[in-house]
């Protein structure tokens, strides 16, 4: 038994406003969940969904996540560009150097995100969220692995990803060094076991592969909140 990858959820400030700008940005529709959760639905079943949940907090430091877009042509990709920026986006430094075709970008709530040049051969075949594209350490590339039952597509000088048998978006991990946290991620995985499956015996299998359970001041919940072995938070929903 292995959990499925259920949505990217996003805490915000403003929700449904956040909500709005990645759907208007990847053409997909909103819905309300009764918990307050604004939802991108996905248009392929073995795509995941974007949720948008309010919060808080400020963001404090760069994301460790950040999702990667694809484009099919130089055309398509100022198009995306343009119409990010048409959205709310921004234009942002990362560090990113002259001679790299990406384009990187921040959202209404300054998450990081990439407009990817065509012809990038790492995201062929990926649709059109490439990758979540991550901070992270070979071990957190492995945890992932045996977590979702996805090979890795890459394991190479401390870079790691991994893609479901499906195919669909990558995730991937750039290898230490790893910035200290500050404060609760900003982006987290929602993953669940499959219907008729028992949420505990996922947690305790979930703990042998190296994550444990942690206390966000979730209070009485029916998902379970656990980090992976970099100490970035992940729920463990009921099955489904």
């Amino acid at each position: 038994m292995t959990s499925n990858l259920v949505a990217l959820a996003f805490d915000a400030h403003e929700p449904r406003e956040l909500a709005r700008f990645w759907a208007g940005l990847l053409g997909r529709e909103t819905v309300d969940d009764p918990d307050g959760v604004f939802v991108l639905l996905p248009t392929r079943e073995t795509e995941f969904r974007l949720e948008f949940a309010h919060s808080d907090e400020p963001k404090r430091q760069p994301n460790r996540m950040h999702l990667d877009l694809t484009s099919t042509s130089d055309d398509d990709q100022q198009a995306i560009v343009e119409r990010a920026l048409s959205l709310g986006a921004r234009h942002i430094d990362v560090g990113q150097r002259p001679e790299e075709g990406h384009v990187v970008l921040a959202d209404l709530e300054a998450n990081e995100f990439c407009v990817i040049e065509p012809g990038n051969n790492f995201l062929t075949d990926t649709g059109v969220i490439g990758a979540l594209a991550s901070d992270g350490t070979p071990a957190v590339g492995y945890f992932w692995s045996e977590a979702l039952a996805w090979p890795l597509v890459r394991d190479q000088a401390e870079e790691t990803a991994i893609q479901s048998p499906q195919g669909g978006t990558k995730i991937s991990w750039g290898g230490p060094p790893v910035a200290a946290k500050l404060g609760k991620n900003r982006l987290h995985l929602d993953i669940a076991p499959p219907a008729g499956a028992d949420q505990h015996a996922e947690v305790e299998r979930l703990v042998a592969l190296g994550a444990t359970r942690i206390d966000i001041g979730q209070g009485d919940v029916s998902w379970v909140v656990m980090a992976d072995p970099d100490g970035n938070e992940f729920c463990v929903l009921t099955p489904r």
